[in-house]
């Protein structure tokens, strides 16, 4: 534990660090997740469809709760509630694993209900954050068999990095990430607001 706690230190000595906070878009804002939400995200990791390229979640929704309340204390992790302006929640993402000046997103689910503009308004919201936590740049992997999400990821400018058997490795520098804020201005006319808390 003492060591993973000073590799953490380390990085963050290094770059930027993940902060708690909310991010709000034209139709839908990201809220710090809690324990009252364990059913909503339980329900959405372990649907069979949904949750089949994740890593796996027990189906108990008190041990859902428990993490989420540990999660409350965690200083390495941003993990959000993805809802709608009056308070609907449609899905979850996580921002995590910061690496010099580059963040890890993932734990990206949008629920059935979640309007068709949600995974772009999410991505873009994902990105202003982590730009505003002072990170240029981002890192993620996702599975191969998950081929609508890596195909999504690669046209919002995406590089492939390096590949497993099961998994593809993806980098978005700052100059890719701009980019793809200048395409979809349209979407976001007011832009992102982001706040962090205290």
């Amino acid at each position: 534990m003492a060591q993973q706690v000073d590799e953490r230190s380390a990085r963050a000595a290094s770059g930027p660090v993940v902060r708690k906070g909310t991010a709000t878009g034209p139709r839908l804002r990201l809220r710090d997740v809690d324990a009252r939400d364990a059913e909503f995200i339980l329900a959405l990791r372990t649907d069979e469809r949904k949750g089949r390229h994740l890593s796996s979640t027990s189906p108990d929704l008190e041990a859902q709760r428990r993490y989420l309340e540990a999660y409350a204390s965690s200083t390495d992790q941003a993990y959000f509630l993805v809802e709608l302006l009056d308070g609907t929640p449609v899905g979850t993402v996580r921002i995590y694993d910061p690496r010099g000046s580059s963040f890890c997103w993932g734990s990206w689910i949008l629920a059935d209900n979640a309007p068709k503009s949600s995974a772009v308004e999410t991505t873009l919201m994902v990105y202003r954050y982590g730009l505003e936590l002072g990170f240029d740049a981002s890192h993620f992997d996702v599975r191969k068999a998950n081929e609508k999400v890596w195909q999504y990821h690669e046209r919002c400018g995406a590089r492939r990095t390096h590949e497993t058997e099961i998994d593809y490795f993806y980098s978005m520098d700052r100059e890719a990430i701009e980019q793809l804020f200048q395409r979809y201005h349209s979407r976001i006319p007011n832009g992102i607001e982001v706040a962090f808390n205290s």
